[in-house]
């Protein structure tokens, strides 16, 4: 008689099959228990998917700086100014140190119209430094990024994105050194550019700042300030940011402490915030999961003790008939081997179903849960050790009952 005895297995079926209830809510416990886990380790893995996803287009440690206008009168200046960033601004702040790349951006105001042959289509421009490359972690398939040749030398090119290409020159391979129109300047394209962010992206046509500046502004005005610090620590970016502020305030003559005049945003911050949170709310799935698991353990454990007692008439009856103690002591715990691996498992496949049909959610800081199988399947082997410990000490003790001691009970 041993686990593959199909009399046992019988038995053991049949027992199950009598007493449903009991059965039903011991393995309620169980499959809830590895239910919940699944859910949460997925959500958990959703919302750290989707941070990434949110961020893998920016360089993570760096500040986008913008102008504002003064809340605040300063050396004689009324407040509501209207500030504005120049060349100026860009050099100092670029050449401070801690700072890894930099980059100005210039806006054309809307979509502009860019002509090649007899296609007339409207494309996002982007005015930059070299140094922008790096901050949108762009990827170059072909040719070059724009370098300090081109900004020093005011140079009439441009780098395009793959789906630009892909609208503008069709199934034309060989893009680089081509001529395209913007507006109503010819320029050179020097570099193709892929993007891992949205497919506008791709869309965008990048030429150097000064060009900009000189064809569509004749002012040294820029929009927008960026850089990136490299490996330096969270709290040296803080020092950075407010010695920028100090900068900035001296060069344009406004209130330091007006946190409105100007604009920082430290991706670095942001996304420490985010991660902390998720930080928070994992720890709180694993609590949740933990108590879920607990429950079930706790329930396990109890139906076993019940499961011995109400059997112990039957324990002495089988004694009197020649069962070795370990036969009584092995049958019980195939009983909970059964209960806790079927509906934990069915638990874990139920959860895996759920997950399933929310994977193709992309919502914000949601997308793409996963389960973890083996923390999964580690936290079933848990239940089923734990029943069968719950059930081993009882039926133990009502195997070396004497037989008509068993039969009094």
């Amino acid at each position: 008689m041993g686990w593959v005895d199909y009399d046992r297995w019988e038995e053991i079926l049949g027992s199950l099959s009598r007493h449903k209830m009991r059965t039903a809510l011991t393995a309620l416990g169980v499959f809830w228990g590895l239910f919940m886990l699944v859910l949460l380790m997925a959500a958990s893995s959703g919302l750290e998917n989707g941070v990434e996803y949110e961020f893998r287009d920016d360089a993570i440690n760096s500040l986008w700086i913008r102008p504002g206008r003064t809340t605040k009168p300063w050396k004689g200046l009324p407040e509501g100014r209207q500030l504005f960033f120049s060349n100026t601004e860009f050099s100092r702040i670029a050449a401070l140190p801690g700072v890894e790349h930099a980059t100005a951006r210039y806006y054309l105001s809307g979509d502009q119209t860019v002509t090649y042959g007899d296609k007339v289509l409207s494309f996002p421009v982007r005015a930059v430094h070299p140094g922008h490359q790096y901050l949108e972690n762009t990827i170059m398939v072909e040719g070059r990024y724009l370098n300090d040749q081109d900004v020093e030398g005011v140079r009439k090119v441009a780098v395009i994105g793959e789906r630009l290409k892909d609208e503008l020159f069709g199934d034309e391979n060989d893009v680089i050194g081509k001529e395209l129109q913007i507006g109503s300047t010819m320029y050179t394209i020097v570099g193709l550019y892929t993007d891992t962010g949205s497919e506008y992206e791709t869309r965008v046509l990048y030429i150097p700042v000064s060009t900009a500046q000189r064809i569509y502004a004749g002012t040294d005005r820029v929009h927008q300030i960026l850089l990136t610090t490299g490996e330096m620590p969270f709290d040296d970016m803080q020092v950075l940011e407010q010695e920028i502020r100090q900068l900035l305030a001296a060069s344009l003559i406004f209130d330091p402490e007006d946190q409105r005049a100007i604009w920082v945003n430290n991706r670095a911050e942001e996304y420490r915030e985010i991660t902390g949170l998720l930080r928070v709310i994992r720890l709180f799935g694993w609590l949740v999961s933990l108590g879920s698991i607990l429950a079930g353990i706790i329930g396990v454990s109890n139906i076993m003790l019940i499961i011995v007692r109400d059997r112990t008439r039957e324990i002495g009856i089988r004694k009197a008939l020649g069962a070795t103690p370990a036969s009584v002591v092995g049958m019980i715990l195939q009983e909970a081997l059964v209960i806790t691996s079927v509906a934990g498992y069915l638990g874990i496949c139920c959860g895996v179903l759920v997950v399933s049909l929310l994977r193709g959610i992309e919502e914000g800081y949601f997308r793409s849960p996963e389960v973890d199988w083996k923390i999964a399947f580690s936290a079933l082997m848990v239940l089923v050790i734990s029943g069968l410990l719950a059930g081993w000490m009882p039926a133990r003790r009502a195997s070396h009952i004497h037989p008509v001691e068993a039969m009094k009970a």
